[in-house]
């Protein structure tokens, strides 16, 4: 029996659990397109524009932790996916990018939008590849999947010539992926007890990781039982929950300088499903030199960061976890120990829970970013999605707000402009059954705003905050430290955000007083339709108050 190329490659796709698609069509991947829309429990988006189809893709592989499906045709559209498949390599997202190419025979002629496709994705993603011919489209497929979700999970790229998807190939019975996890070894998890119970000032710092192995509990338990205090990592705070009197805030921008003392401080870290990038070691200054580092990871190359691990255990973090709490549990820590640091913990907790409660601030003009927070810390429910963008909005959802499940906070460790709107699509498309907020700056909403419209013709309804200071803060705030008063192309013109929103079929709400704030919230969070808070800061409040 015969099949095109584009119903084996399907076939594939969805063997491995993708049921999303996201794109500008294009006539390049036409048979994806048929192909996808012949089997029945596969779902074709089209979007407004391929960043938004690529940051779609990444939210929702973040969410099932398995590959999504963006789309993208020729140079043209998949330079456009480009930000959001390196967002995904950023955020070990499993994702599946695939780009139409120029037809066989016109290949290197400088054909309409053709170029290397090959060597323009190679560097932002696991792999990239132009598939050779009919006959090998279902086995790259295949093995582009095991490399998107093996080991740290990640991006790939398939590159499709037009005529190679429309030949006829032999039909094929595709195969389940099965994604192996490393278990630790048993030495180097007794190890890391000792070392971590021969610690004066322990700490863990925790990332991604925790959520791909769904370990939230075990990493809870473990640290309750030897009271070592947590900190996650950058943008990766539903790693544990907030409210643990354990728990001391995420690495990176934006913390209270006690976050960052802990580590600064420890002498030893143990840091689980992790990578120890830039921002989350402080510009690479943690661990400290001095500090014993043991690095549990699925991917070894990860391991330590800048400098060797004292310590590498390559392992996923949730079988990590049960193999050190089992350790933990057959040879109990030392009551007086485990006192002490109880102690010490509760200090410091304190001191992160005064530096963490939102109190409004005066303000000459427009709302107080603090009100806002306020009100959405009291008034959230605790299985909210949030989507963030990047932005200088983003200190005082990061400073102010709590997230005690796993899975309720999706931004980008890329910071990637215009990431929380399409993010916030696709968790409604992940979760239905949940709220789900996206928290957004007037420059990222009119990077892939558009995608309102999207939500409402998908009828994903989610609340969508408008941060609006009419500039680009984060850049203005850093040019008046490094050159005050001489701030350059920063400011940006008036928006009205609710009008837009009503234009493009959803309700759109204006804030203009932070008294208002509470029944627009109450309105957008009840309608049955994707809502737009738009709220007018005061453009001078750029820092987050003591």
């Amino acid at each position: 029996m015969k099949v095109r190329a584009a119903q084996a490659v399907t076939q594939v796709l969805a063997a491995a659990g993708a049921d999303h698609a996201f794109t500008v069509p294009g006539e390049s991947f036409s048979g994806l397109l048929h192909a996808m829309r012949d089997l029945p429990d596969f779902r074709v988006i089209a979007t407004r524009h391929e960043e938004s189809a690529a940051f779609m893709a990444c939210a929702l592989g973040r969410l099932r932790r398995r590959p999504a499906v963006c789309m993208g045709t020729r140079m043209v559209g998949g330079g456009n996916m480009a930000i959001g498949i390196h967002t995904a390599f950023q955020d070990s997202t499993p994702l599946v990018a695939v780009v139409g190419q120029a037809p066989t025979d016109y290949r290197h002629r400088e054909a309409f939008q053709e170029a290397d496709l090959t060597a323009v994705f190679a560097p932002i993603c696991k792999w990239a590849v132009e598939v050779p011919s009919p006959e090998k489209a279902a086995e790259i497929t295949e093995r582009a999947l095991k490399v998107a979700m093996s080991g740290r999970p990640g991006p790939v790229v398939l590159i499709f010539r037009e005529d190679v998807l429309e030949a006829e190939v032999p039909a094929i019975q595709p195969r389940e992926l099965r994604v192996p996890r490393p278990a630790p070894d048993p030495e180097a998890v007794a190890e890391t007890l000792r070392l971590l119970r021969s610690a004066d000032r322990a700490v863990l710092l925790v990332g991604g990781g925790i959520a791909s192995a769904d370990a939230q509990h075990q990493l809870v338990r473990f640290a309750n039982a030897e009271q070592i205090p947590v900190v996650t990592a950058w943008r990766r705070p539903d790693a544990f929950p907030n409210d643990h009197p354990l728990y001391l805030g995420w690495a990176g921008l934006r913390v209270p300088d006690v976050s960052r003392r802990r580590l600064e401080e420890a002498d030893v870290v143990l840091a689980v499903g992790t990578r120890l990038g830039e921002m989350t070691t402080f510009w690479y200054s943690v661990p400290t030199p001095d500090a014993t580092l043991i690095h549990a990871d699925v991917d070894p190359l990860v391991l330590g960061g800048r400098r060797w691990a004292d310590l590498p255990i390559v392992a996923d973090a949730g079988l990590f976890l049960d193999a050190l709490e089992s350790e933990a549990t057959g040879d109990p820590i030392d009551p007086s120990l485990r006192e002490r640091r109880s102690a010490e913990v509760a200090e410091l907790r304190r001191e992160w829970e005064s530096r963490t409660i939102p109190r409004a601030v005066p303000r000459r003009k427009g709302v107080d970013q603090q009100a806002v927070v306020a009100h959405l810390r009291e008034h959230m429910s605790p299985d909210t999605i949030v989507t963030c963008d990047a932005g200088n909005f983003t200190k005082w959802p990061a400073r102010y707000l709590r997230w005690n499940e796993p899975g309720t906070f999706l931004a980008p460790t890329s910071g990637a402009m215009g990431y929380a709107v399409p993010a916030a699509l696709a968790a409604k498309l992940a979760a239905p059954g949940r709220p789900v907020l996206a928290l957004v700056g007037d420059g990222g909403m009119l990077m892939t705003g558009p995608e309102i419209e999207t939500a409402v013709r998908e009828r994903t309804p989610f609340v969508t905050v408008v941060f609006d200071n009419q500039q680009y803060g984060t850049i203005r705030a850093h040019h008046e430290l490094t050159h005050p008063g001489r701030s350059t192309a920063t400011m940006l013109g008036p928006v009205d955000f609710a009008g837009l929103a009503t234009s493009l079929g959803a309700a759109g709400y204006t804030v203009k007083d932070e008294s208002e704030f509470p029944g627009a919230f109450t309105e957008a969070t009840r309608s049955e339709r994707p809502a737009v808070i738009h709220v007018e800061l005061d453009p001078e409040q750029l820092r987050v108050e003591p």
